[in-house]
């Protein structure tokens, strides 16, 4: 039952250490490092995540507080905010990248039973960009618009388990459609995109590679249609087509034939035209596939708002990619405990939860417990007074 054990101690227990020194010594990373390893960096920048700390000082403080604890935690002296900075700028970045993917494809497998709502026979992955705006004083490095900073992150999500596995960190006027260099096809997979990632080599490479993909057309695509199918009006589908591009260039570079969906959704009186390179599925199972893109708004939003990433406590373009790093790091752990753990929770409020109690010396499963009493407990005492006379 993990009893003396604080929450935190619980949490980092589902984490392989050996797997962590892999990185650190692929890196170098602890090398004529005398305070503050590698692990310990790890430690406080997580620690950061799990209580919204807001400044390296704000991290100092939070764990000076709890010094009694820290030993068993795992930090060996206590976190001074500059030497904290000075990992943050020096240590490489690529530790804490190739760790949180190590803890993506942990978690990923445990969420291979959510319903999508619709059968597909490979994995579905959306593919979409998020602008992470800085200070253009603080970050020169990063220019975006007159006064302004920022970067790009462009995210590939598994749809089903809501965890990234790829994510790709540039400059935010990089084209969105150059991140399809840096996916590895995955034969049979399904990957939604929207429009700013089309380029037809690139997707040309995906069809031979035998992946498929759903992207919504441009108005201006140009085409010779070969063949319509039957539809069902009643669907949403207003017309299902194979197609052959003849645009200038377009026909060379993706010269294999092409289906073209038009689909229109009542609800909010709007018709989108998808493309894919898949002739098996139904139809509206290609805009159901198109309208779960949606789901890495709704991660784009949630890691903006509940996880550290919009204040950096560095300013250099390795500490910003080390703190989203181990920000998705984090992401992957809640992600990885709420199955462990038997939580059926939402991500957020484990986070939340977890902010308040992470030096507790209570079984993680016994927090979650004892929230659920107090929610149904206040429940029921406001019904009572419901009815008082």
């Amino acid at each position: 039952m993990n009893r003396g054990q604080t929450v935190f101690a619980q949490l980092l227990q589902l984490i392989s250490h050996n797997e962590f020194y892999r990185f650190v010594h692929r890196y170098d990373g602890d090398r004529r490092v005398r305070s503050l390893s590698c692990w310990e960096q790890f430690l406080a920048m997580a620690f950061a995540q799990l209580t919204r700390r807001e400044s390296l000082r704000d991290i100092e403080v939070s764990l000076a507080a709890h010094r009694g604890q820290l030993y068993h935690a795992g930090f060996r002296s206590p976190v001074k905010r500059s030497t904290l900075a000075d990992a943050n700028e020096t240590r490489d970045w690529r530790i804490y990248s190739d760790f949180a993917q190590h803890l993506i494809q942990q978690a990923r497998p445990l969420y291979r039973d959510v319903d999508l709502g619709f059968d597909l026979d490979g994995t579905l992955y959306a593919l979409d960009s998020s602008i992470i705006e800085l200070s253009l004083t603080l970050f020169p490095w990063a220019p975006h618009e007159r006064s302004r900073a920022a970067v790009k992150m462009n995210t590939l999500l598994d749809i089903q388990a809501a965890i990234p596995v790829l994510i790709d960190i540039t400059g935010a006027h990089a084209s969105d459609s150059h991140v399809l260099d840096r996916i590895v096809p995955e034969p049979g997979c399904f990957i939604v995109m929207d429009r700013g990632y089309i380029d037809f080599p690139r997707l040309f490479h995906l069809h031979r590679a035998f992946a498929y993909f759903v992207v919504r057309a441009k108005k201006n695509l140009r085409f010779r249609r070969r063949q319509s199918h039957p539809i069902d009006r009643a669907t949403g589908v207003r017309s299902d087509q194979t197609i052959l591009l003849n645009g200038y260039g377009s026909a060379a570079k993706f010269p294999d034939l092409l289906r073209r969906v038009s689909f229109y959704a009542a609800d909010i009186d709007q018709r989108f035209v998808f493309l894919t390179n898949n002739f098996q599925i139904p139809s509206p199972t290609v805009a159901a596939i198109y309208h779960q893109r949606w789901q890495i708004e709704l991660f784009f939003k949630w890691i903006k708002q509940h996880l550290r990433i919009k204040r950096f406590f560095g300013t250099s373009p390795n500490a910003v990619k080390i703190q989203i790093w181990t920000a998705m790091a984090t992401y992957a752990l809640i992600a990885i405990a709420k199955q462990r753990f038997s939580l059926d929770h939402s991500l957020y409020t484990i986070l939340q939860i977890l902010s308040t109690v992470l030096f507790e010396k209570t079984p993680v499963p016994l927090v979650f417990q004892r929230y659920d009493d107090e929610i149904s407990n206040s429940a029921s005492s406001n019904q009572l007074t419901l009815f008082e006379i």
